[in-house]
């Protein structure tokens, strides 16, 4: 994906998440999030939102604090919180292809990290936000979704700090049965997970559905379509695949 496309899927998903959350209320449980009420979600978002847009507006080498969560509620929240995804966003449209900042994941540009990281973010959450107002969720695109689940198996998942481990060597397979290539192989062991896209050789669990359901799936966000195979490593991934904020 282009990263003005990136942009473009931020600006409409932060918008759904901030309607979705007001029609939910600032109180509402959000149950793909246990413990969490709406009120956190929007703090929790738009925190991010602001310190993405402090990165690149700022064009900082390294990481920053995140400057706290607000003590906002109800309808100021929600202000608060629509203005700085507008900011986000309007930055990330007014920067330079070439900018240079500090971003975590590999991408071929900052831009296009931060472009790519928010619009999932911003995603995943909104998920979370319609989960509080009820009813059904809006579709997620199978390319962006695919997209996505390449970035949590193949980026974040690569990291030191990913905790999806197993004593014994095993293989995670995961495939979207939708979107033709869309197939990954996830080896684990007691390092970190290292992740091919290909669906050679055997596998002792696949998780498998349309790119929609199990973009969500993958970010604990839902039930995953399809397991089959040892189901303790569709379980152990739904234990230990959380990617936390600090």
């Amino acid at each position: 994906m282009e990263t003005s496309a990136y942009v473009d899927v931020l600006a409409r998903e932060g918008a759904l998440l901030a309607t979705s959350a007001e029609s939910a209320g600032t109180d509402a449980e959000v149950p793909t999030c246990p413990g969490w009420q709406v009120r956190d979600l929007l703090r929790h978002t738009g925190t991010v939102h602001r310190w993405a847009e402090t990165i690149v507006a700022e064009r900082h080498a390294g990481p920053l604090p995140d400057g706290g969560l607000p003590d906002l509620d109800g309808g100021d929240l929600l202000a608060w919180f629509r203005e700085g995804h507008m900011r986000l966003v309007d930055t990330l449209t007014g920067a330079a292809p070439d900018v240079r900042c500090w971003h975590f994941l590999p991408a071929p540009s900052p831009l296009a990290f931060w472009a790519r990281r928010q619009a999932h973010e911003t995603t995943v959450h909104r998920i979370d936000a319609e989960s509080a107002r009820g009813g059904g969720p809006t579709a997620v695109g199978a390319d962006f979704a695919v997209d996505g689940i390449d970035e949590l198996l193949c980026a974040f998942h690569a990291r030191p700090k990913s905790a999806v481990r197993s004593a014994e060597p095993r293989t995670l397979r995961v495939r979207a049965t939708d979107v033709p290539g869309a197939v990954w192989t996830v080896r684990l062991s007691a390092e970190p997970p290292v992740t091919e896209r290909t669906g050679d050789g055997d596998a002792d669990c696949e998780l498998a559905g349309p790119a929609a359901l199990l973009y969500p799936a993958l970010w604990n966000r839902r039930p995953f379509p399809e397991v089959s195979g040892d189901a303790s490593l569709a379980a152990l991934w739904r234990g230990k695949s959380g990617i936390t904020w600090k």
